[in-house]
């Protein structure tokens, strides 16, 4: 038996959405910007994908861009405000804990002439909201905060931020990163003054190579991808109809019996840290309910764990483990192809060893576990020997 515990990577494509993305590609394939029945047919698709994802977020569908992801999501989020606000003001906020796709956007608008202030975490991960009202300058045009954190599942208070900022700088842009959130986490941009968000279709059940970016109403963004118009303009090309309404139908199966879902998620988790915890020598990073207490539980996602494993190398377990049938990673997966100590765990003042010794397991609805109990039955006969040969 295989054990999958890597769905913050990728989570397997839900059946229903397969089935609807072949009707997709063979049947109702026509281009949406044609004016003939095949491509009424094919825009009527993208009509639905957006009121469903609309739905489950309490917004309207026109504030819904279907990109091809969340790269180009937070891509879109941090350029597009920044080309829009330049005569504003020239100063970003974000955090030290970002996702790639936001730290080099960031990054690359420095270059540009932008200031960039990098918000520092504590040893759980989460910034300060004082450090924030800090940095706010009447300067500033964006802040940009992630939701849950990719590699140890921190839950930041971007209610909070969003508050602070729109009362602190009115005229700023609040986003949120909400990659790892979006199905996990119940979302209102609205009454949590979000006023971009970015999301991923893969990490829900869906289709790799789509994803939607939230823009309010009243958030000026700048375009950065041009040609046709389409999308009114904000995100020219043919648009993907099987990988939008594969989005749209996976969307509304994420939030179907939410609390069910979650409570099964915090189930697992519980189960796998008791379970961790047994072991000799492993500490968790992040948030850990048995030894913090239930109360840190709003301040965690349900379905990620990172585990840092003393006197042993991460891609030497990850392999083994592999061997095993049992898939986990070592950090972010689209960073795994250019290895680096993690900015992450850097950033909570993880020691270089005890980076270098850290696994993310992560879970999904239709996790078992059984799939658990695989793992760590191979975990506790394998890290003793992985010891011993590492010694040498």
């Amino acid at each position: 038996m295989e054990a999958y515990l890597d769905n913050s990577a990728t989570t397997r494509v839900d059946a229903q959405v397969q089935e609807l993305m072949k009707k997709l590609m063979d049947v109702d394939f026509g281009n949406p910007s044609s004016r003939h029945q095949k491509g009424v047919v094919a825009e009527g698709y993208i009509k639905e994908a957006r009121q469903k994802i609309a739905a489950t977020l309490k917004v309207d569908p026109k504030e819904l861009i279907i990109t091809s992801g969340g790269t180009e999501s937070n891509n879109m989020a941090l350029i597009g405000t920044a080309l829009a606000a330049k005569r504003k003001g020239n100063h970003i906020i974000t955090t030290a804990v970002e996702h790639q796709s936001v730290k080099a956007t960031a990054s690359f608008l420095e270059e540009q002439g932008f200031r960039i202030t990098f918000l520092s975490v504590d040893s759980r991960g989460q910034i300060s909201l004082e450090d924030l009202k800090k940095a706010l300058t009447p300067d500033t045009i964006l802040v940009s905060i992630m939701y849950v954190n990719n590699e140890i599942g921190t839950i930041q208070p971007v209610e909070e931020a969003a508050k602070l900022v729109h009362a602190t700088v009115p005229g700023a842009v609040f986003h949120v990163d909400a990659i790892q959130a979006y199905g996990k986490v119940m979302i209102r941009p609205k009454q949590q003054g979000i006023d971009l968000l970015s999301v991923s279709s893969h990490k829900f059940h869906g289709p790799k190579g789509a994803g939607f970016l939230y823009c309010s109403s009243k958030v000026n963004l700048h375009p950065i991808i041009f040609g046709g118009g389409q999308q009114s303009g904000m995100r020219s090309g043919t648009e993907n109809v099987p990988g939008a309404a594969g989005m749209g139908l996976a969307a509304q199966l994420a939030y179907q019996k939410f609390e069910q879902k979650k409570a099964h998620l915090n189930e697992l988790r519980r189960y796998f840290l008791e379970g961790i915890h047994k072991l000799d020598d492993v500490s968790i990073n992040g948030w850990d309910e048995t030894a913090d207490g239930e109360e840190c539980i709003d301040k965690r996602a349900p379905h990620i764990v990172s585990v840092s494993f003393t006197g042993v190398r991460s891609e030497v377990l990850l392999n083994a483990l592999s061997d095993r049938g049992i898939y986990v990673s070592s950090g972010s997966a689209c960073s795994s192809n250019h290895p680096a100590l993690s900015s992450t765990l850097q950033a909570i003042g993880l020691d270089k060893k005890l980076i270098e010794g850290t696994l993310r397991f992560s879970f999904c609805e239709n996790t078992t576990k059984e799939e658990l109990d695989q793992a760590l039955k191979a975990l506790q006969e394998l890290l003793p020997m992985l010891r011993r040969y590492t010694r040498r």
